[in-house]
């Protein structure tokens, strides 16, 4: 994985900002630890961070492909193409020559050959840019599903753009301004396609490219979830999702540098561990290495609730023992949870106050850690959304709310009377009038369910589903990738998504609903492909997210900072508060409760003097 970031000036010559380029550039370095590279022609600066996976001699870049000793495109780019062998040799068959094994130099080829029509055949994460000098044109271009970000600022004459909205910011035209409609964004726990909450920047849509020419700048949908009728029987339905599973995870798993799983013991996780032991004996390799996060005293403090019924610890060690995998803990205490550099280290990955809090801290940490033996992690991340795991998904009451069927369930989670805190509970009753979260959810929904391609004559029960699944699949799938892309380019580690191979997820999800709950249960049909790689427990194991540490200590550290906060009449975090009811929370709230809303209070400030945020509401 890498970092790019990049400038298109049509009415400037841009060959004597090298001082400008390599200051976008340095901002991904933690994305590109291994090498780093400015390529500057009249109108266009490409720079980019190297992560090196395949071909770690021959891959630098920004890379250029030349014909008859003239430069006829360049790229700069992040991501991984897992069928370029295929593409490579095919594109060897049309008179095409190599002088790399990288999948980096295949997607120049592969441009050449087929135009922008090369997206079609391209199968993997990925978000990178393409100039040809000979038009003078730029071509941005992000995977199907969003894996890999990529962010862009149009200007009067041309484009800023990058994989982080860092890489843009650095830009001296560019400013760290929010408005109200980007605060809302950010709080809302919504994921808006093409938003990227600084008043001015864009985010390049999964499916999507965008052409940046003279004349203007031009975005175009390369794919999107199609709806089509499901004639394959149940049989043959768990037949196919193996073979596709088993493709995908045997391509996922080349790489030139040590590879792992990330292991929770959920199904998840749990089936991709399990499919790349099988595909690394096969290869003659192996055993797979597989890590799991834990907490000090987690055991000990460990409460069942709604969400987590048992600890993740004993089915991991389980799948592990089941596969012969090579496993870890990775034992996180709270004093590293609230340790500020730690915290503020998530923040600057994100570059918003967006996240889970400590699950952002903890995750950040278990990724710090798993980067000491390994490049790249295989994760389970986004079976929920493919195959319907989330509670809510089979919640009557969830499922005919008339909105995002997750926040009805955080809502409800947050509810037990006027002692309990939502995340909003502490902010300025003035900003909450002004931002309208739940006129902004809403029209944000509408816009979603218009999204929904249609399918006649499915049952009104059918047509639902589809609607939540295509709003997980488009929505709330992102806000998890991002968090996921952030917390493991801090430090330098990619992490591979498997179920977000877009073969597999419109199979999926033309799947009907009945076929996906067939036995009753969440993720039916995963469970059904994979059961014969699975120990009974894990098999059978309830959904469980990812894990929070229990330890009370972490709630009365939050509430020691909140306290810091409130007597600094410089914090800038500190004019959006309801400070009566930040007052009282923090000398009276259960530990609990504070976390829901003292979490959010905090990110705010930390973003707000971070960033040099100027709001504008």
């Amino acid at each position: 994985m890498c970092g790019i970031t990049g400038w298109v000036s049509f009415d400037r010559d841009l060959s004597t900002e090298h001082a400008t380029l390599a200051a976008m550039t340095a901002t991904m370095a933690c994305r590109g630890p291994d090498a780093a590279g400015v390529w500057l022609g009249t109108h266009v600066g490409l720079g980019h961070r190297r992560l090196a996976v395949i071909d770690l001699d021959g891959g630098r870049q920004p890379m250029t492909a030349e014909h008859d000793g003239r430069t006829v495109l360049v790229t700069t780019y992040s991501g991984e193409i897992y069928n370029y062998r295929e593409l490579r040799a095919e594109l060897k068959a049309r008179g095409h020559a190599f002088r790399t094994a990288s999948d980096t130099e295949v997607a120049l080829h592969a441009y050449l050959e087929w135009g922008e029509a090369f997206t079609e055949h391209l199968n993997g994460m990925y978000a990178f840019a393409l100039w040809d000098p000979r038009s003078e044109e730029l071509l941005l271009v992000r995977d199907r599903m969003g894996i890999k970000p990529l962010y862009y600022w149009p200007t009067p004459d041309g484009v800023l753009f990058g994989s982080e909205p860092k890489a843009i910011l650095a830009h001296p035209e560019a400013r760290a301004v929010v408005d109200a409609e980007g605060l809302a964004e950010v709080l809302s726990f919504t994921k808006t396609p093409g938003h990227a909450v600084y008043r001015g920047m864009r985010e390049l849509k999964p499916g999507h490219t965008l052409r940046v020419r003279r004349e203007g700048l031009a975005e175009r949908r390369y794919w999107a979830l199609e709806s089509h009728e499901h004639t394959d029987d149940l049989p043959t339905t768990v037949a196919t999702v193996r073979e596709l599973l088993d493709d995908i995870v045997a391509r996922q798993l080349i790489a030139d540098v040590p590879l792992c799983t990330l292991l929770s013991g959920g199904l998840d996780s749990s089936v991709i561990t399990a499919l790349a032991a099988q595909g690394l004996a096969a290869a003659g390799q192996g055993p797979v290495r597989s890590f799991a996060v834990d907490f000090t005293g987690q055991a000990e403090n460990f409460v069942p609730d709604e969400l987590r019924a048992t600890l993740d610890g004993p089915y991991a060690h389980a799948l592990a023992e089941h596969v012969g995998s090579a496993h870890r803990d990775i034992v996180l205490d709270t004093a590293d949870l609230m340790e500020r550099r730690h915290r503020e280290a998530v923040l600057t990955a994100r570059d918003l106050p967006l996240g889970l809090g400590e699950g952002d801290t903890s995750l950040y940490l278990l990724f710090k850690a798993i980067r000491e033996q390994s490049t790249v992690a295989l994760s389970g991340e986004s079976a929920d959304e493919v195959f319907g795991g989330y509670l809510w998904f089979h919640d009557p009451a969830a499922v005919a709310h008339d909105g995002f069927p997750w926040m009805y369930t955080f809502a409800k989670g947050f509810g037990g009377g006027a002692a309990t805190l939502n995340p909003q509970s502490l902010l300025a009753p003035g900003l909450l009038a002004k931002l309208d979260l739940p006129g902004y959810r809403d029209a944000r929904y509408r816009e979603a369910l218009a999204d929904v391609p249609r399918l006649a004559g499915e049952s009104a029960h059918e047509r639902r589903m589809r609607e939540i699944s295509h709003l997980h699949l488009t929505r709330f799938v992102q806000i998890l990738l991002d968090r996921k892309d952030r917390a493991s380019m801090a430090v330098g580690l990619e992490v591979r998504v498997p179920f977000c191979d877009h073969r597999l997820v419109q199979y999926v999800f033309n799947t009907p609903w009945a076929m996906k709950s067939f036995d009753g249960r969440e993720k039916s049909l995963l469970r059904a492909a994979a059961r014969d790689v699975l120990p009974d427990a894990v098999a059978q194991r309830v959904k469980s997210p990812y894990p929070s540490t229990q330890d009370p200590r972490y709630a009365e550290a939050l509430r020691a900072e909140l306290r810091e906060l409130l007597a600094d009449r410089d914090a800038p975090g500190r004019d959006l508060l309801d400070l009566a009811a930040a007052t009282a929370a923090v000398a009276d709230a259960p530990g609990r409760d504070l976390r829901n809303a003292g979490e959010v209070v905090l990110l705010l400030d930390g973003w707000l003097r971070r960033y040099q945020v100027t709001l504008e509401l």
